[in-house]
């Protein structure tokens, strides 16, 4: 498992590096435990450790729920939630039974409108690839 960390980790910090207005980038298991996490230079984090933890917790499982509407709905790429201080994007990553393997949770900030194309184009790319060598 270290050596996924250490590749998580590296995972996230590219993601922070793809756009200027990415805040923060966390892994977590299909428990929502946090792996690792990166953020952007300089930034002052809105939630401790221990509150990051219990938001990737309750992520998680708001993921189980969506993801049993698949077969009906179709794939779910990423969800998003815009507060006021921050733009929260989450992107389940399944194995192939369609499962929960993992979440990556991104926070943007809030005036990024064109978050679906910076998650989309720029971020699914790096993931599918990284997930792709597991």
């Amino acid at each position: 498992m270290e050596k996924h960390v250490a590749e998580f980790r590296s995972l996230c910090d590219n993601l922070v590096g793809i756009d200027s207005r990415i805040r923060f980038v966390g892994v977590a298991d299909k428990h929502g435990m946090m792996l690792t996490t990166a953020e952007r230079k300089d930034i002052v984090p809105l939630l401790n450790d221990e509150e990051t933890e219990q938001y990737a917790i309750t992520a998680s499982t708001r993921q189980y729920t969506r993801l049993r509407w698949q077969d009906l709905l179709g794939k779910l790429y990423y969800t998003c939630s815009l507060y006021e201080k921050i733009l929260r994007i989450t992107i389940p990553v399944t194995n192939q039974k369609n499962r929960l393997e993992f979440l990556l949770i991104f926070t943007l900030d809030p005036e990024t409108d064109d978050f679906d194309y910076l998650v989309t184009e720029k971020a699914m790319p790096i993931i599918s690839k990284f997930f792709q060598n597991k």
